[in-house]
């Protein structure tokens, strides 16, 4: 019997050895190859590749808000609606945008792994790429179209009707930013100034280009097509400044008559904030006072020069609200939760919706790249989300979402424009 357990052993010891070591070395190349596939080199390669998927999804947005205007264009030429084919195009590139920014903005936070960058990196591009193909195949379709039956005469009469309907609705623009101007700071009413100013610019270009092509028109020999290009570019960033000049007139009008109701609600929460404050542990309620204590002082800031910039106003009252909650945290009942969220509701939806006006301008402006737009969406959904939110607390948590993501949105195309990479 000790023979046969030493034969045993003889065998088993080795066998052990053997497996061990071969276990071990698996167990350390395996560690190797995680590291090196975490490394940062591996994650730098990553971000290359990400950086790439973004710059399609950048074409790929540029390449939809065409078609939404050459759709909307090319129902008045064909006497209806848009053709098939362009309608088609673009409800695929939209449906790939959107899910793609959602893909983007994903892999963009730190804690994604390189291999899961890299495989949604791939997969972005490969989409955006197939959507652009679509859109550039629907579009030539289309401009044969319009070659073979829409005369350079006709095109240029629907772009100087479009112009003419964009005068005819921007009405004064100078007006405007004068009624600003006459009781508001310069930091209230600089983005509608600059935007006024740009809008009268691009639509004399505009106008310039269409005379251009009507000379061009009645004569055979010559294309008009050119020169309509380059109307049809200025004619539609008149458009946009327009649109930008009007939301920031209306924006700063309206926070020019909520700053009285914010500054009460403001004061009536921190009134609320000081009896919950009596209810608490000395060292809570220590806490609390130096807080409230502080907030009180920023209100009466606030409030000295809220007559002169009320968008100002209300996102700093925004603000204040947000650091109050943070600092009651778990001390009120739900009762108390949900009053406080309905009286900070329309001041942060409010200071929201600038944010993302101003976010867009800049995000236009700039021609910003997909981290700057990826931030934009983020907040344009969040906002509907607060928007259609049936609880105040949660509504409250989204609008607050949208406000951050808008000024992420709006710090990277400023970063863009000036410069940066």
């Amino acid at each position: 019997m000790p023979e046969i357990v030493g034969s045993i052993l003889a065998w088993l010891v080795p066998a052990v050895i053997v497996f061990g070591v071969a276990a071990i070395a698996l167990a350390l190349i395996a560690w190797a190859v995680r590291r090196a596939r975490r490394s940062p080199r591996a994650r730098a390669a990553a971000n290359q590749d990400r950086v790439r998927a973004g710059a399609a999804l950048v074409r790929l947005d540029d390449e939809v808000g065409e078609l939404d205007l050459e759709v909307g264009l090319s129902g008045a030429l064909y006497g209806g609606g848009a053709p098939t084919s362009l309608r088609r195009a673009r409800l695929t590139a939209q449906h790939v945008r959107d899910e793609s920014f959602d893909e983007y903005r994903r892999i963009s936070a730190p804690d994604v792994l390189p291999d899961d960058i890299r495989r949604s990196a791939t997969r972005i591009e490969r989409r955006a790429n197939e959507a652009l193909r679509a859109i550039a195949s629907a579009r030539s379709e289309h401009s044969a179209w319009v070659l073979a039956n829409v005369s350079a005469a006709s095109q240029v009469s629907a772009a100087q009707r479009r112009l003419d309907q964009l005068r005819e609705g921007m009405g004064d623009p100078a007006a405007l930013v004068a009624e600003l101007s006459a009781r508001f700071a310069e930091d209230e009413w600089a983005d509608a100034s600059r935007a006024a100013h740009d809008a009268l610019a691009e639509a004399a270009e505009a106008q310039r280009h269409l005379d251009a092509a009507q000379a061009l028109a009645t004569d055979p020999s010559r294309s008009a097509l050119a020169e309509l290009g380059a109307a049809e570019r200025a004619l539609r960033q008149a458009e946009a400044d327009a649109r930008i000049l009007e939301e920031t007139h209306r924006l700063v009008l309206q926070a020019a008559q909520a700053v009285p109701g914010e500054i009460d609600a403001a004061r009536t929460a921190l009134r609320q904030a000081g009896v919950t404050r009596e209810h608490l542990d000395a060292p809570d309620a220590a806490r609390l006072g130096a807080e409230l204590h502080a907030l009180h002082a920023e209100l009466e800031s606030i409030e000295a020069d809220a007559a002169r910039r009320p968008s100002r106003t209300v996102d700093r009252i925004a603000r204040l609200r947000d650091r109050l909650d943070l600092a009651l945290g778990d001390a009120r009942t739900a009762q108390q939760r949900l009053r406080g969220a309905r009286t900070a509701l329309p001041g942060t939806l409010a200071a929201a919706r600038a944010a993302i006006a101003q976010a867009e301008a800049s995000v236009v402006h700039a021609r910003a790249g997909a981290d700057a737009r990826a931030r934009l969406i983020s907040s344009q959904r969040e906002l509907a989300a607060a928007r259609q939110a049936p609880d105040p607390v949660a509504a409250l948590d989204a609008a607050r979402r949208a406000l951050r993501d808008a000024e992420d949105a709006k710090a990277l195309a400023d970063y863009a424009r000036t410069g940066g990479t």
